[in-house]
């Protein structure tokens, strides 16, 4: 989906580098997610959208609620609610009572949820190796050191994406 967009925002916008860089950055972006997309869904996790993944990260980093996941994602309460239905519907979180206030359900992300990531993580790995067989991987290194001196000190790499989701549309 943001591939094509990519695509059509090239061909409408005034030839600028720096949009064309950003909008190159961003496809590459999404080249590699549809890439570990694509093989979730066939060893067994259909369905995985990027916000899943800024998600199940969020919660495992103690977003534990739907305000919580929301504020992490800067994502509205509702939006970080459709989410969390999404990753229930799919096995990877489960909502259980809080001991200490039973009106609260707390968001728990399950072994299937880990397990994707982990696997995910495995799959972006492999993405990388490509590239690196394409490009070189001395150039690859070259291309993540600036990348990294660039956004340091910016929000996390999680935070930018969910927001990078948002401003697409895809929060759920």
């Amino acid at each position: 989906m943001v591939v094509e967009l990519v695509s059509r925002m090239l061909r409408r916008m005034a030839r600028s580098p720096g949009a064309e860089l950003a909008l190159l950055l961003l496809g590459g972006f999404q080249s590699m997610v549809d890439d570990v997309h694509g093989e979730l869904a066939r060893r067994g996790h259909p369905g995985v959208r990027a916000s899943h993944e800024f998600a199940l990260r969020a919660i495992d980093e103690g977003a534990d609620t739907a305000s919580e996941l929301g504020r992490r994602l800067s994502v509205s309460k509702q939006g970080a609610a459709r989410t969390i239905a999404a990753l229930e519907k799919l096995g990877y979180v489960e909502r259980e009572d809080d001991p200490s206030d039973g009106r609260l359900k707390r968001l728990r992300v399950t072994g299937r949820g880990h397990d994707m990531m982990t696997l995910g993580a495995s799959l972006f790995d492999d993405v990388r190796e490509r590239w690196a067989a394409h490009m070189g991987l001395a150039q690859l290194e070259s291309l993540e050191t600036h990348l990294a001196r660039f956004v340091a000190g910016r929000p996390s790499s999680v935070d930018a994406a969910a927001r990078l989701n948002e401003d697409l549309g895809e929060v759920t």
